[in-house]
């Protein structure tokens, strides 16, 4: 190979990685930019945002913003759709349409769909994908396109400590008690009591906790070891760093 078209082969690899890395630089500008905070609300006006909390950019659709309130410390992940109401410019009353506590998580990908109220408790987390509606379609008429027949709708409300795996679907009126586990693509509808784990679609208990006989049936796996009390972050940010050395040097 000649020796100018090596020299045009470096140059035009050079120009790939600087716009490569000019374009990675810009998009997390982007995201640091575009990211919704108390402080940064941006075009969104919502009932509440309280400290800490922050919707990663891109967001999903958002809408009925004034009806929705959130606690402190929350997590949108990025694509997350967010609405109060059926459509945008609705006047929907004097109270809150969809409610979320303090350090609630919402997964990359989710929908939280509040035409009836929906409340999400503290500490909440959500993988990705989770899908939350008050809303659901009707067929009563067969003769009917289901799209243009008028749903239903009724509230939900997922108590605090809950976790809903990836691609969890919550139906109208839905009630989800304190600490429940929601297995990945289950389908709730109904009441789940707390300290319950539920899956499949239609989701069911297949494991439970009660004070006088623990989980049942028992847990597979050992129960963790709490972390000793007096114990700080930088301590346990420590021992990580030993353990990784540790796989390091084998």
């Amino acid at each position: 190979m000649p020796k100018n078209q090596n020299t045009f082969s470096s140059l035009a690899d050079l120009r790939r990685s600087l716009a490569s890395r000019a374009v990675h630089a810009g998009w997390r500008w982007m995201q640091r930019a575009g990211a919704v905070t108390a402080q940064n609300p941006g075009r969104l006006r919502f009932g509440a945002i309280g400290d800490g909390t922050r919707l990663a950019f891109p967001q999903g659709t958002v809408f009925g913003e004034p009806w929705i309130r959130m606690g402190g410390h929350c997590i949108i992940a990025e694509q997350v759709t967010l609405t109060a109401g059926m459509m945008p410019d609705l006047d929907l009353g004097p109270d809150p349409v969809l409610v979320l506590g303090n350090g609630v998580v919402l997964g990359r990908g989710s929908h939280v769909i509040a035409d009836a109220r929906i409340s999400i408790g503290d500490d909440t987390f959500c993988g990705p994908g989770v899908y939350i509606t008050s809303t659901n379609h009707s067929y009563d008429d067969p003769h009917e396109p289901v799209g243009r027949q008028w749903p239903r709708s009724a509230p939900v409300e997922i108590g605090p400590g809950c976790w809903l795996g990836t691609g969890a679907v919550i139906l109208p009126g839905a009630r989800l008690g304190r600490n429940v586990v929601v297995a990945a693509g289950a389908v709730v509808r109904g009441e789940v009591p707390d300290h319950s784990v539920v899956a499949g679609a239609p989701a069911k208990v297949v494991r439970r906790w009660e004070p006088e006989t623990g989980w049942q049936p028992p847990l597979r796996t050992p129960a963790p070891r709490p972390i000793p009390d007096g114990v700080t972050s930088e301590q346990l940010r420590g021992l990580a760093g030993l353990a990784e050395a540790e796989q390091e040097s084998v």
